[in-house]
């Protein structure tokens, strides 16, 4: 079951940065905007493994960062496992640990262990990490198949989540 997530205010978050890296998660959150907005999560012969309404999120984030001054890239995967950012590799992790160093913010697009996959990669590094998107809950979803190749998420339910709140060590929602 994928997450659904809100997205958050990442301009507010990178103020005061003149450079952020885009780390994108390309499974939960493409599957969370697809059903948010009711589009295809896969189009293979048209976007392969890109699901539009996250990349047009991807692209609006860019974008609003740039507008503000903000220098940004994408750190992207050509790999499909490594698409699911809370397991990436060891070797996966270095590569980002050594791109970061050329930023001053991370922000993590996708969910609260895939942002700690990212702290604990840049531990070594003066960036600053940045969590994009909260958890609302985790979706149960109908997938629907149609040629030539299109695959569409139908929500079925979602459940809310409970998450630690690390500073009072207590369940509180995010």
């Amino acid at each position: 079951m994928p997450f659904y997530f809100n997205e958050l205010d990442v301009a507010a978050k990178v103020s005061g940065c003149h450079s952020a890296l885009l780390v994108p998660c390309r499974f939960c959150p493409a599957a969370s905007s697809a059903v948010r907005h009711d589009k295809p999560y896969l189009e293979i012969f048209r976007r392969l493994l890109k699901t539009e309404p996250y990349e047009q999120l991807i692209q609006k984030i860019q974008s609003d960062l740039n507008t503000r001054g903000v220098k940004t890239s994408v750190f992207k995967s050509k790999l499909p496992h490594q698409f699911v950012l809370c397991m990436w590799t060891s070797g996966r992790r270095k590569k980002l640990r050594e791109r970061a160093k050329e930023y001053e913010a991370v922000v993590v697009l996708g969910c609260e262990g895939a942002t700690q996959t990212v702290r604990d990669s840049l531990k070594s590094t003066e960036c600053r990490v940045i969590q994009g998107m909260e958890t609302e809950g985790l979706m149960s979803i109908i997938p629907k198949f149609r040629l030539p190749g299109t695959l569409s998420l139908e929500l079925n339910s979602l459940t809310r989540v409970l998450l630690q709140d690390e500073e009072k060590g207590i369940g509180a929602r995010s």
